[in-house]
Protein backbone atom coordinates (compact mmCIF):
# COMPACT_ATOMS: atom_id res chain seq x y z
CA UNK A 1 0.00 0.00 0.00
CA UNK A 2 0.71 3.56 -0.71
CA UNK A 3 0.04 6.35 0.82
CA UNK A 4 -0.99 9.50 -1.02
CA UNK A 5 -4.17 10.76 1.03
CA UNK A 6 -2.16 13.60 2.94
CA UNK A 7 -2.67 17.36 1.82
CA UNK A 8 0.90 18.30 2.31
CA UNK A 9 0.85 21.75 3.79
CA UNK A 10 4.18 22.06 4.00
CA UNK A 11 4.99 22.04 0.07
CA UNK A 12 2.22 24.44 -0.15
CA UNK A 13 1.52 26.34 -2.66
CA UNK A 14 3.35 23.43 -4.93
CA UNK A 15 0.67 21.30 -3.66
CA UNK A 16 -2.34 23.61 -4.19
CA UNK A 17 -3.37 22.42 -7.34
CA UNK A 18 -1.35 19.04 -7.26
CA UNK A 19 -1.15 16.26 -5.02
CA UNK A 20 2.16 15.83 -3.45
CA UNK A 21 3.40 12.69 -4.82
CA UNK A 22 2.81 14.11 -7.92
CA UNK A 23 5.66 16.73 -7.83
CA UNK A 24 8.36 15.42 -10.40
CA UNK A 25 12.15 14.62 -9.32
CA UNK A 26 14.59 13.58 -11.65
CA UNK A 27 11.88 13.93 -14.25
CA UNK A 28 9.14 11.59 -12.87
CA UNK A 29 7.11 11.93 -9.71
CA UNK A 30 7.85 11.04 -6.66
CA UNK A 31 5.28 8.20 -6.17
CA UNK A 32 6.34 6.79 -9.56
CA UNK A 33 9.88 6.41 -7.96
CA UNK A 34 8.05 3.86 -5.27
CA UNK A 35 5.60 2.28 -7.67
CA UNK A 36 8.90 0.86 -9.82
CA UNK A 37 10.48 -0.01 -6.82
CA UNK A 38 7.84 -2.74 -5.66
CA UNK A 39 7.57 -3.53 -9.01
CA UNK A 40 11.31 -4.16 -9.33
CA UNK A 41 10.77 -6.09 -5.60
CA UNK A 42 8.11 -8.23 -7.42
CA UNK A 43 5.21 -6.71 -5.38
CA UNK A 44 2.71 -5.81 -8.07
CA UNK A 45 -0.45 -5.94 -6.56
CA UNK A 46 -0.60 -1.99 -5.42
CA UNK A 47 -3.36 -0.28 -3.56
CA UNK A 48 -2.82 3.39 -2.95
CA UNK A 49 -5.43 5.76 -1.45
CA UNK A 50 -5.74 9.20 -2.06
CA UNK A 51 -8.22 12.29 -0.60
CA UNK A 52 -6.26 15.70 -1.65
CA UNK A 53 -7.14 16.22 -5.74
CA UNK A 54 -7.11 11.93 -5.75
CA UNK A 55 -8.42 11.78 -9.25
CA UNK A 56 -5.13 13.55 -10.69
CA UNK A 57 -3.36 10.58 -9.04
CA UNK A 58 -5.92 8.40 -10.94
CA UNK A 59 -5.38 9.88 -14.29
CA UNK A 60 -1.91 9.96 -14.04
CA UNK A 61 -1.04 6.27 -12.91
CA UNK A 62 -4.26 4.24 -13.89
CA UNK A 63 -4.36 0.70 -13.88
CA UNK A 64 -0.83 0.58 -13.42
CA UNK A 65 0.09 -1.22 -16.42
CA UNK A 66 2.07 1.21 -17.97
CA UNK A 67 4.95 0.06 -14.87
CA UNK A 68 3.62 -3.32 -15.14
CA UNK A 69 1.33 -3.14 -11.83
CA UNK A 70 -1.91 -3.52 -11.14
CA UNK A 71 -3.02 -0.74 -8.76
CA UNK A 72 -6.03 -0.67 -6.77
CA UNK A 73 -7.79 2.98 -5.70
CA UNK A 74 -8.98 3.84 -2.44
CA UNK A 75 -10.54 6.73 -2.28
CA UNK A 76 -11.12 8.06 0.75
CA UNK A 77 -12.43 11.58 0.24
CA UNK A 78 -11.45 13.04 3.09
CA UNK A 79 -8.34 11.45 4.64
CA UNK A 80 -8.73 9.31 7.54
CA UNK A 81 -5.04 9.44 8.80
CA UNK A 82 -2.62 5.89 8.62
CA UNK A 83 -4.71 3.39 10.65
CA UNK A 84 -8.01 4.68 9.29
CA UNK A 85 -6.70 4.70 5.63
CA UNK A 86 -5.32 1.30 6.42
CA UNK A 87 -8.76 0.24 7.43
CA UNK A 88 -10.54 1.56 4.32
CA UNK A 89 -8.54 -0.16 2.06
CA UNK A 90 -9.07 -3.52 3.60
CA UNK A 91 -11.03 -5.21 1.59
CA UNK A 92 -8.43 -4.42 -1.38
CA UNK A 93 -5.58 -5.58 1.19
CA UNK A 94 -6.96 -8.93 2.60
CA UNK A 95 -5.92 -12.12 0.80
CA UNK A 96 -7.69 -14.94 0.17
CA UNK A 97 -6.09 -16.83 3.72
CA UNK A 98 -4.05 -15.43 6.41
CA UNK A 99 -0.74 -15.98 4.97
CA UNK A 100 -1.85 -13.16 2.33
CA UNK A 101 -2.78 -10.56 5.21
CA UNK A 102 0.47 -8.94 5.73
CA UNK A 103 1.23 -5.90 3.21
CA UNK A 104 4.07 -3.66 2.46
CA UNK A 105 3.63 0.09 3.12
CA UNK A 106 5.23 3.24 2.18
CA UNK A 107 4.66 6.69 2.15
CA UNK A 108 4.28 8.11 -1.48
CA UNK A 109 6.19 11.48 -0.74
CA UNK A 110 9.52 9.72 0.29
CA UNK A 111 12.18 8.98 -1.71
CA UNK A 112 14.85 5.98 -1.05
CA UNK A 113 17.11 3.06 -2.70
CA UNK A 114 15.57 0.71 0.12
CA UNK A 115 15.15 -2.85 -1.69
CA UNK A 116 11.83 -3.71 -0.57
CA UNK A 117 12.98 -7.40 -1.93
CA UNK A 118 15.05 -7.57 1.68
CA UNK A 119 11.54 -7.42 3.51
CA UNK A 120 9.54 -10.60 1.65
CA UNK A 121 11.47 -13.10 4.43
CA UNK A 122 10.19 -11.33 7.52
CA UNK A 123 6.71 -10.78 5.71
CA UNK A 124 6.36 -14.64 5.17
CA UNK A 125 7.27 -15.12 8.81
CA UNK A 126 4.84 -12.61 9.86
CA UNK A 127 1.90 -14.00 8.38
CA UNK A 128 3.06 -17.34 10.54
CA UNK A 129 2.61 -15.47 13.59
CA UNK A 130 -0.29 -16.26 15.98
CA UNK A 131 -0.47 -12.71 17.02
CA UNK A 132 -0.22 -9.87 14.63
CA UNK A 133 3.09 -8.22 14.13
CA UNK A 134 4.35 -5.05 12.71
CA UNK A 135 8.27 -4.31 11.25
CA UNK A 136 9.56 -1.21 10.97
CA UNK A 137 12.22 0.27 8.90
CA UNK A 138 14.50 3.20 10.60
CA UNK A 139 16.56 5.59 9.16
CA UNK A 140 18.88 7.67 10.90
CA UNK A 141 17.51 11.36 12.25
CA UNK A 142 17.64 13.43 9.38
CA UNK A 143 17.77 17.55 10.61
CA UNK A 144 14.11 18.24 10.55
CA UNK A 145 13.72 15.32 13.36
CA UNK A 146 16.55 14.85 15.42
CA UNK A 147 14.69 13.38 18.56
CA UNK A 148 13.60 10.24 16.33
CA UNK A 149 10.61 8.20 17.59
CA UNK A 150 11.55 4.53 18.25
CA UNK A 151 14.51 2.76 19.91
CA UNK A 152 15.92 -0.03 17.97
CA UNK A 153 17.36 -2.49 20.27
CA UNK A 154 19.70 -4.95 19.40
CA UNK A 155 17.58 -7.84 18.91
CA UNK A 156 15.85 -6.11 16.75
CA UNK A 157 13.15 -5.12 19.02
CA UNK A 158 11.66 -1.85 19.22
CA UNK A 159 10.83 0.50 22.25
CA UNK A 160 9.96 3.71 23.08
CA UNK A 161 12.27 6.84 23.35
CA UNK A 162 14.28 7.32 26.40
CA UNK A 163 16.39 9.82 28.03
CA UNK A 164 19.05 7.05 28.23
CA UNK A 165 18.44 5.66 24.88
CA UNK A 166 19.22 7.26 21.39
CA UNK A 167 16.09 6.35 19.11
CA UNK A 168 15.81 6.23 15.03
CA UNK A 169 13.33 7.86 12.81
CA UNK A 170 10.64 5.89 11.54
CA UNK A 171 11.40 5.53 7.65
CA UNK A 172 7.52 5.52 6.22
CA UNK A 173 8.63 2.01 5.77
CA UNK A 174 6.70 -0.88 7.57
CA UNK A 175 5.09 -4.28 7.47
CA UNK A 176 1.64 -4.75 9.01
CA UNK A 177 -0.71 -7.35 9.82
CA UNK A 178 -4.21 -6.35 8.45
CA UNK A 179 -5.39 -8.12 11.78
CA UNK A 180 -4.45 -5.08 13.76
CA UNK A 181 -7.40 -2.99 11.84
CA UNK A 182 -10.11 -5.20 11.91
CA UNK A 183 -12.12 -3.59 14.14
CA UNK A 184 -11.82 -0.05 13.25
CA UNK A 185 -14.91 1.28 12.15
CA UNK A 186 -14.56 1.64 7.99
CA UNK A 187 -14.60 5.21 7.24
CA UNK A 188 -13.25 6.16 10.96
CA UNK A 189 -10.51 8.83 10.83
CA UNK A 190 -7.78 6.47 13.14
CA UNK A 191 -3.91 7.65 13.73
CA UNK A 192 -1.40 5.32 13.53
CA UNK A 193 -0.20 6.59 17.22
CA UNK A 194 -2.05 3.79 19.82
CA UNK A 195 -0.81 0.85 17.35
CA UNK A 196 2.68 1.49 17.51
CA UNK A 197 2.32 1.83 21.03
CA UNK A 198 0.45 -0.77 22.02
CA UNK A 199 2.61 -3.53 19.82
CA UNK A 200 5.98 -1.83 20.92
CA UNK A 201 4.55 -2.52 24.75
CA UNK A 202 3.14 -5.82 24.17
CA UNK A 203 7.03 -6.90 22.33
CA UNK A 204 5.13 -7.23 18.55
CA UNK A 205 6.93 -4.62 17.02
CA UNK A 206 10.26 -5.27 15.17
CA UNK A 207 12.26 -3.46 13.35
CA UNK A 208 15.79 -2.70 11.06
CA UNK A 209 18.28 0.36 10.54
CA UNK A 210 18.64 1.14 6.71
CA UNK A 211 22.03 3.62 6.27
CA UNK A 212 21.33 3.88 2.27
CA UNK A 213 19.60 7.06 0.42
CA UNK A 214 16.41 8.12 2.21
CA UNK A 215 14.91 11.30 2.16
CA UNK A 216 11.23 12.78 3.65
CA UNK A 217 10.53 15.28 0.93
CA UNK A 218 8.81 17.73 2.77
CA UNK A 219 9.39 21.67 1.87
CA UNK A 220 10.14 23.05 -1.85
CA UNK A 221 13.05 23.61 -0.91
CA UNK A 222 13.88 19.57 -0.42
CA UNK A 223 11.88 18.55 -3.29
CA UNK A 224 14.30 21.69 -5.78
CA UNK A 225 17.46 19.87 -4.00
CA UNK A 226 17.14 16.59 -4.79
CA UNK A 227 15.92 17.14 -8.28
CA UNK A 228 19.02 18.76 -8.40
CA UNK A 229 20.98 15.75 -7.65
CA UNK A 230 18.95 13.39 -9.41
CA UNK A 231 19.64 14.94 -12.69
CA UNK A 232 23.18 15.50 -11.79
Amino acid sequence: MIFAAGRGDRMRPLTDACPKPLLAVGGKPLIVWQVEALVRAGLTDIVINHAWLGEQLESALGDGSQFGARIHWSAEGTALETAGGIAHALPLLTGKTDADDVFLAVSGDIFCDFDYRTLLPRARAMAMAPRPHMHLVMVPNPPFHPRGDFVLDTAGLLRMPSADAHALTFGNIGLYDTRLFREIERGAKVAMSPYYRESIAAGLATGERFDGRWENVGTPAQLAALDRSLRA
